[in-house]
């Protein structure tokens, strides 16, 4: 029998909303993490070391998110079937599979992966590398574990209790940090994350006990059935392939971005965790929880082409937004911030960077609303190889970005790459040109009022004021115009169930 739960019945916005704060409380407490390392840790090799292993967290994060994607469909679908406690017992033992290895060989082969990671950098780099390295595979493993509960709650319609569970391992996590980052330096950061992740899978899974206790479930309601592992970590593996090579481009661009001095890793990490927040609060939210009603309704390729365009366009507005307070205010934003390490060039940099990033911001939201929907539609087989063409194309395409651009042309390459693995998507889902068309017009107009709105005040007045009154240019110009597929965009997502 299904019990009413805090947001039963709500429809995307609603349930986007819940998610999307969590996320962006998540983001805010990840945010003052990385500021507590500014100014703790400053802008070092030490640091670099930090940033190059904690990009192996975000490759495995974004695993776990994709694998979360691909299990909310057939959880969906279970829950309908009556047997949701066992195709979530079942994946849980197929996950094990992919977890456990992981830690263990993090643990047994941190220093080679650290030096690698590193491009072979400065021992300091090296050694915080190694040191950071097995606790944040270990905070990754039960980021995916705290995915899967996250999902079957959202087969129940509960978003709200998930988003709890997340929000309360961040603070803790970063209370932890607090306490102990002046005696143990970077490594309390690494176990930070690590107890957020534990929070967070284990309240998410208490909460699913509690539920089958007060639905009397019986215990063999629990016992794994259906496909078996092997074919479950074939599904897994071909689903991840694509958010796999996403960050596996990131993770390319480090050795590149360590070419360009000591600080620089950190600077492009500082850059591309403001863009990853941004986007996983605008647009991965709503990517996750419009997962299970389009699992219900399904989508042809017109569908999927409104679909995209819808949940894009107000991500969009949010990153033409940051892009231009980041381009005209940058130093004033970030050195205040970030501590004496990052004022002058090196704020300045930081906050041109963060704007060179808004293409791949753009083309992120697209990949974000898109990723779903080759679950739903069932379209993954053939991914992996295109996803080792993604990577491959990344390697010329960030070596000509860092030589001709340094930082700022790594970012445009990154961007380029995104686009590439967007439209390959699109194409599986027959939607590739009314989707990147429509996408365009949506991104082209959002970047010309955003370029007139905040480059107008940067001519006259000093930084700070000018995004201020960019910013509040920007909104009136957009509420003036009220471009055809915002307000599409706002009607499309109330009515989505």
């Amino acid at each position: 029998m299904r019990k009413a739960t805090a947001f039963t019945g709500l429809g995307s916005l609603a349930s986007g909303a819940v998610t999307a704060i969590a996320l962006a409380v998540q983001s805010g407490l990840a945010a003052v993490v990385g500021v507590i390392i500014a100014r703790e840790l400053g802008r070092t090799a030490e640091t670099d070391g930090f940033f190059a292993a904690y990009a192996v967290f975000i490759v495995l994060a974004l695993a776990a998110t994709a694998i979360r994607l691909v299990v909310l469909p057939p959880l969906a679908r279970a829950r309908a079937d009556r047997r949701l406690g066992q195709e979530t017992a079942a994946w849980a033992l197929a996950l094990a599979v992919l977890a456990l290895p992981a830690v263990v060989l993090a643990a047994a082969a941190a220093r080679p992966v650290a030096a690698l990671l590193t491009g072979f950098g400065p021992a300091e780099a090296r050694d915080a590398a190694e040191k950071v390295l097995p606790l944040m595979v270990l905070a990754a493993a039960a980021q995916l574990y705290a995915g899967l509960a996250a999902s079957a709650l959202a087969a129940l319609d509960d978003y709200l209790t998930s988003a709890i569970a997340y929000i309360l391992g961040s603070a803790v996590g970063l209370g932890y940090i607090l306490v102990r980052i002046d005696e143990d330096g970077i490594r309390a950061v690494a176990i930070g994350m690590a107890l957020n992740g534990l929070i967070a899978v284990g309240l998410s899974t208490l909460a699913l006990v509690r539920r089958a206790h007060a639905e009397a479930m019986p215990r063999t309601a629990v016992r794994p059935t259906g496909a078996p592992i092997p074919e479950r970590l074939v599904e897994a593996g071909r689903s991840a392939a694509l958010p796999l090579a996403m960050q596996a481009v990131y993770l390319i661009s480090l050795p590149f971005a360590a070419r360009e001095g000591v600080g620089s890793v950190t600077s492009f990490g500082y850059a591309y965790l403001a863009g990853a927040a941004l986007v996983a609060v605008t647009s991965s939210s709503l990517g996750l929880v419009t997962s299970v009603p389009l699992a219900r309704i399904g989508l042809d390729a017109s569908g999927v082409a409104r679909h995209v365009v819808s949940s894009s366009w107000l991500a969009l507005v949010a990153v033409g937004a940051a892009a231009g307070v980041f381009a005209v205010a940058g130093t004033s934003l970030v050195g205040p911030v970030l501590g004496g390490s990052y004022l002058a060039d090196v704020g300045d940099q930081l906050g041109h960077l963060i704007a060179f990033l808004s293409p791949w911001m753009a083309a992120s939201i697209g990949f974000s609303v898109t990723l779903p929907l080759l679950f739903v539609q069932g379209r993954t087989r053939g991914l992996l190889l295109g996803s080792l063409a993604v990577v491959v194309l990344h390697v010329p395409l960030a070596w000509l970005g860092q030589t001709v651009g340094g930082l700022d042309g790594l970012a445009l390459a990154l961007a380029a790459t995104t686009v590439a693995t967007l439209a390959l998507m699109l194409g599986r889902l027959h939607a590739a040109v009314p989707t990147l068309t429509a996408l365009g017009r949506a991104a082209t107009t959002v970047g010309v009022v955003a370029t007139v709105t905040f480059l107008v005040p940067a001519l006259v007045v000093r930084p700070g004021l000018a995004a201020a009154a960019g910013l509040v240019a920007y909104i009136a110009v957009l509420a003036a115009l009220r471009p055809a597929g915002l307000s599409g965009s706002w009607h499309y997502l109330r009515e989505l169930a």
